[in-house]
Order: structure tokens, then sequence, then C-alpha cells
């Protein structure tokens, strides 16, 4: 079983997740930029973590043979924050680079006026940079944020085809269905989807634009859970070819939209700029 993780951040986990990912079949993953745990303090935070995104998380993952894309935004928890907003006008620099396959998370934490700006501003800069967008669901209120979001998406300039709705469940697969996106369903140990209620979407809507990922970050989560769902389509009457679509080829096709996936993956250096997480090794 060979998975691609849409949705995982990584910075948050640690080698020995790496390895039980691959040892699982993960063999690719995008993390999506988000916020930290607590509230970040200016632009030059952002700016050192996104450098982290593009150069020491892709260095890390190669060491366990998984190839690492990412994704760069103003994430929507911290849209609302001033000190943090002048990463918007930042942001073009990073969009650029060649590991960056959609513009995200973004979309909606409270739905303030905030974060109404962000999110239209940011579905422009994928627009002008030919990039998909991922968009975060707010956790609460979720149909009402739903509707929101794809009012925002159909008066933007960014295609409904080019974009992924995340942490989708019961109450807004359908009409996240009807909005033309791609659908994303986080799969977690407590809150959001299990593996047994993702497999009953998957019988009611089919596997087609559907992407399953574990989300993993610093809370109760596993990041082992898109196998777990590969497992449980399996047993639930899916073949292989049902769950290879929704686990490697979906979210292939949504992020190679980007033109910038590279799935091959060259063998690893020794050094990233004179630091190695090999501790001890030759």
């Amino acid at each position: 079983m060979r998975i691609f993780d849409p949705h995982i951040h990584m910075t948050s986990r640690t080698t020995d997740d790496y390895e039980a990912m691959y040892a699982a079949g993960v063999r690719a993953l995008v993390e999506p930029s988000f916020w930290l745990g607590q509230p970040r303090t200016s632009p030059a935070s952002f700016f050192d973590y996104f450098d982290a995104l593009l150069g020491w998380e892709p260095f890390r993952a190669a060491q366990y043979g998984i190839a690492h894309h990412c994704t760069i935004a103003l994430n929507p928890k911290e849209a609302n924050d001033p000190r943090c907003t002048p990463v918007l006008d930042a942001l073009p620099r990073y969009l650029v680079k060649d590991s960056v396959v959609a513009v995200g998370e973004i979309g909606y934490d409270s739905m303030t006026p905030a974060e109404d700006f962000a999110l239209a501003a940011q579905l422009q800069l994928a627009a002008d940079h030919g990039l998909p967008a991922l968009v975060h669901t707010p956790h609460r209120d979720k149909l009402a944020g739903l509707h929101r979001t794809v009012d925002v998406i159909r008066e933007s300039d960014l295609p409904a085809d080019r974009v992924l709705l995340d942490h989708l469940n019961e109450t807004t697969v359908e009409p996240a269905t009807d909005s033309g996106c791609w659908l994303g369903f986080s799969i977690y140990p407590d809150t959001k989807m299990d593996e047994d209620r993702m497999v009953s979407i998957l019988k009611t809507y089919g596997t087609e634009k559907v992407l399953v990922n574990s989300a993993a970050d610093w809370g109760r989560s596993d990041p082992l859970k898109t196998r777990k769902v590969g497992d449980t389509m399996l047993a639930s009457g899916f073949t292989e070819d049902d769950v290879d679509q929704v686990l490697w080829r979906n979210p292939v096709a949504f992020y190679g939209l980007s033109g910038r996936l590279q799935l091959d993956l060259p063998g690893p250096e020794g050094l990233h700029e004179g630091n190695s997480i090999l501790r001890g090794g030759e």
C-alpha cells in the first residue's frame, strides 16, 4: 500500500514518526504551514518557520525515504493578529519556491472580518501564482463556515476545482461535494473523523476527488491514520485500486496541479546547513 499524506504537520513530530510512517507505506506528504501552539509575535518568526518547511523538514524526511512538500500561507487563526498580517505582503517570495505545492492553510477559524480579508487575498495569490489552495474549514459552526467559505471561493479568480476543502465531516460533505471543490478529511483518535466514519462516507459519496489525511500535529493525533483508513477500506470491501486512488492518486492529482510535485526522491545529503539528525551515524 503506497500512501501520500496530504496534510500532516511534521514540524511537531519526531523522527520515530517518520520511521513508522515509512514502514506503514507513506512515501510522500504535504506539510501545510500553520500556527505553532502559541502566538507568534512578529512576521520574522513566520519567515524562519517557512524556511524550515522549505529546507530542514524536506532534509529530515529524506533521511527516512519520504518526499516532503509544503504549502505556505498566513493561517486563519493568526490572520486576526495585526502583528502577523504583514506576512501577507511577503508571501509572493515564498510561493515561487519549487517545493511549495499550494497556498495553505487558509480559511476560517472564528469567521471574523480579518479572516474574510486574508482568505480572499490568499485565494487571489493562489490564482496569480498558478497554485491550488488548501482551505481549512472551521472546527466550530462547521456548516455555516463551509457555506461562507464556498461563497468567498466563488467570488475569487481561483476555480473551485483547484481548491481542497479540508476537515470535512458528515455535516459538510454534501455541500462541499456540490461546490465542485476537492474533499479533504482529517482522521483523528478522538475528534474530527475516524476510520469507520470515513469508510461510510466513501461508500456514500465514492472515491473521486477525496483526500484522507492524518493532520497530525502537536495535540493527540496519529500519523498512521492514513494507513488505518486503507486497512479499514479493504476490510469493508473496497478494492486495492480504490485504496490506491484515495491514498495516493487523488493527492498526487490535486497537488500535481501546481506542476511542482517531485516524487522521485534524491538520495539524502549528509548535512543540512552543517546540521545532521543522524546522531552517532557514519
